[in-house]
């Protein structure tokens, strides 16, 4: 993984000029980002990463969204330009903003990159399973590795909707020609029939259990990429499982998660008062936390420059190390069981079961 100074771990944000916005679809577009020459190292990134972005909407509210960066990595010393695929959500605040209103020269706070979803070149074979928007921080991956490493292969399933709803046709097209020999693209669109190819329909867990032995030696793939929506993800990892890939070589990134996704957490007292000792970029507080209130918010109420972008359990910027003490997380969509086992938490999503609870958000 790319290394990271303090202030790309952690909550500071940098106004960046927006230097192109490329319309994609009719829902969706790309964002480029100009990093002047003293901000480069911060921004410097691992294929698979991704910003946080934030603005002020009209009643003055804070508004934080995550987007994963499409370019390759390839400059040693930190982009710069970062760009980022932005898909419109229905009555989201800051995809409806990006696509109907940002233009070139108006100015974005933008977060120091973030996430653990990468894969940094090495020989080998490797696959991802993507739906939708779930391609864009595939591509930084794929184009990375391909450019890097003449070693490896890779393999791209992707599922979309319809042709037109696809996001960066041409620049899968220039990864076939690039590399005809060592990428492999699959298509499948769920709501529009083919003149070639596969037969439409979603790429659920009984199909993929199907098809994914018929396209490659699946046991013999060194790393498996997941990204798109929760169902997708989902039933992509059963499939594997079912097929024997062992768990080390799955990864996943969630873009969308339905409220009822998640199986509600089984209660557990409060106690009646309790405190969070949190430390960040080397310096440490303590505060108490209010009855019902999560960790991060706690943390927040004394420390502004928290991290944190979706609150939703996940994106996992939040991560933090559970040094001592009990929480319970009601969602967790970011952090691998390697990661929970290894004592990481989301801290938007915790809650302290002990009177005590120490984070340390700088492991």
């Amino acid at each position: 993984m790319a290394r990271q100074t303090p202030a790309a771990r952690h909550g500071a944000f940098h106004p960046l000029r927006v230097a192109e916005v490329d319309r994609l679809t009719d829902d969706s577009v790309a964002v480029s980002f100009a990093v002047p020459p003293e901000l480069r190292g911060t921004y410097r990134y691992a294929p698979g990463q991704h910003l946080a972005l934030r603005r002020r909407s009209v009643d003055g509210s804070e508004i934080r969204r995550t987007y994963s960066i499409c370019g390759p990595a390839v400059d040693p010393d930190g982009p710069s330009t970062l760009r980022v695929g932005v898909r419109m959500v229905e009555g989201g605040e800051f995809s409806t903003f990006a696509l109907k209103e940002l233009a070139v020269g108006h100015t974005v706070e933008v977060m120091a990159p973030a996430g653990r979803f990468v894969l940094e070149p090495k020989p080998g074979h490797f696959v991802a399973v993507v739906g939708g928007s779930g391609i864009t921080p595939v591509l930084s991956i794929a184009s990375t590795l391909l450019g890097r490493e003449p070693d490896a292969h890779f393999c791209l399933i992707r599922s979309d909707r319809t042709a037109a709803s696809t996001m960066f046709v041409e620049e899968v097209a220039d990864l076939k020609d690039r590399y005809p020999d060592r990428f492999q693209l699959v298509h499948v669109l769920s709501r529009e029939e083919q003149q070639a190819g596969l037969p439409s329909g979603r790429l659920d867990e009984a199909r993929l259990t199907e098809l994914l032995p018929a396209l490659l030696p699946v046991t013999a793939v060194d790393g498996w990429f997941l990204c798109g929506p929760y169902g997708l993800v989902q039933g992509a990892e059963r499939a594997l499982h079912a097929l024997g890939v062992p768990r080390d070589r799955v990864h996943q990134e969630i873009f969308h998660v339905d409220d009822g996704a998640s199986a509600p957490s089984l209660p557990v007292p409060a106690p009646a008062r309790s405190a969070v000792t949190a430390t960040l970029d080397g310096r440490s507080g303590s505060w108490p936390v209010k009855d019902g209130e999560s960790l991060l918010d706690a943390v927040l109420r004394n420390r502004a420059d928290a991290p944190y972008a979706c609150k939703g359990g996940v994106c996992g910027t939040c991560r933090a190390f559970l040094v001592s003490g009990e929480v319970r997380m009601d969602r967790n969509f970011a952090l691998e069981q390697e990661e929970v086992g290894a004592g990481y938490v989301l801290a938007c999503q915790s809650h302290p079961v002990t009177e005590e609870v120490e984070l340390d958000f700088d492991r």
